[in-house]
């Protein structure tokens, strides 16, 4: 199992951003839908209509979100933590995300940048 760990900084204020995290109205903007999400505790989640489905384990609104997650087959869920900080209306993300399979990593490295945290910089920014 394989970890990994990214840096976004989104202009944008801290709450837009944890709302393209947690809203689906606006996950499905940035192309994570079918989505069903919220940002309570304890919450089974999915996105692309299910490819990628888990529970909320975690939630400070604005600051900390901590998630299950399963990726196709995967017997055992990897572990993806969203840290949120603010200065100057700016939010910096760090997202961790452990507990990946081997033979999966490459796609789920490269994907948080095409397919999510880097379509939500996108989205946010030029709204």
């Amino acid at each position: 199992m394989k970890e990994l760990e990214q840096t976004y900084v989104i202009n944008v204020p801290i709450e837009k951003v944890w709302q393209a995290l947690i809203d689906p109205k606006i996950i499905n903007e940035w192309g994570g839908g079918p989505a069903e999400m919220d940002d309570k505790l304890d919450t089974e989640w999915s996105l692309w209509g299910g490819d990628i489905h888990g529970k909320n384990t975690q939630v400070e609104p604005n600051h900390l979100l901590v998630q299950e997650w399963y990726g196709g087959a995967w017997e055992e869920p990897s572990i993806c933590q969203f840290e949120l900080k603010e200065k100057d209306d700016q939010t910096t993300v760090t997202l961790s995300h452990g507990h990946i399979p081997d033979e999966e990593f490459e796609d789920v490295e490269s994907g948080w940048q095409d397919y999510y945290l880097g379509p939500i910089k996108t989205l946010l920014e030029k709204k």
